[in-house]
This record gives C-alpha cells, structure tokens and sequence, in this order.
C-alpha cells in the first residue's frame, strides 16, 4: 500500500511490549512492501502522537497513520482510553484500529468494538505464530483493504 503521495503506508503500533514492538518491526520491513512503522510505549504517547503534542508537536514528526496496532494493557493510558478519545475525534475517527492484545476476554473484545476499533486479535503466544499474524494483517491491510483518503484538513 502506498500514500497518496506515493510515500509508504504509515503504521502506528502502540505497544509496550519490546519483544512484540521489534517483531512486528521485522515482519513489516521484511514481508510487507511500503509501509512506515512509528512505534510508540503507552496509550498516552500514542495521543500525543495523534494529536500532535509534546515530543511529537515539531512539524513532520507525526504523520498521519494509515493504520493503528493498539494494545490494551499497557501503562498510563490503556488501548481502550485511546479508542475512545480517537472516536470522539473528528480528524481521528476514519483511521482505522486492530486491536492486537494478549486478552482473550469477551469483555475486552465487546468493549474494542463498541469503542470503534476495526479489529480484534488476540496476540498468539508463540514468536512463529505473532510473526504469521503480522503477516497476515499485512496483506489484509495494505494489499485486499481499501482504505479512505485522509480529507486534506487531517493531514496537516
């Protein structure tokens, strides 16, 4: 998948994992053809990255993303904060959120839903079965998937 402007497909993963961060890295970089990866520890930098704030307020430091890999359980602000703060958004509610997380609850994935997300996967436990489902969202996403383009006030 490439931008508008030719440029890569944007992904933001919000994960404080840093096993999980770096295998998803090498997964997209070796399988998936075009895509930015901008990776972020917790919920709260994740919308100050949306939102332009802070460590992310200087011009070009946080282009729009074209998709969102969004854990739930991390520290200061959780994967549901997120949901919730970026469907009650405007210039945030189109982009689309997988939410990728070791929680296997009903509860979990009725409220990612309810919250707005696009999809729900529970992260495998084995390093060969996340590298498989990285892969998969990959050609989900960025080969089968239309995605909306971005109206040209939300990617200022």
């Amino acid at each position: 998948m490439t931008r508008r402007d030719g440029g890569p497909a944007i992904v933001l993963l919000v994960d404080d994992d840093v096993a999980d961060q770096e295998l998803t890295r090498r997964v997209l970089r070796d399988d998936v053809i075009n895509t930015d990866l901008r990776v972020v520890s917790d919920g709260a930098a994740a919308l100050d990255y949306l939102l332009r704030r802070g460590a992310f307020a200087a011009g070009g430091r946080a282009p729009r993303p074209d998709l969102i890999l969004l854990d739930l359980n991390m520290p200061r602000v959780d994967g549901k904060q997120v949901l919730r703060e970026m469907r009650n958004h405007a210039t945030l509610r189109s982009i689309p959120v997988v939410v990728l997380t070791t929680s296997r609850q009903e509860e979990d994935i009725i409220r990612s839903y309810n919250l707005g997300c696009n999809s729900f996967i529970s992260k495998p436990v084995t390093i060969d079965g996340f590298m498989q489902t990285i892969r998969q969202l990959g050609t989900y996403w960025f080969e089968l998937v239309r995605l909306p383009e971005p109206a040209e006030e939300e990617e200022a």
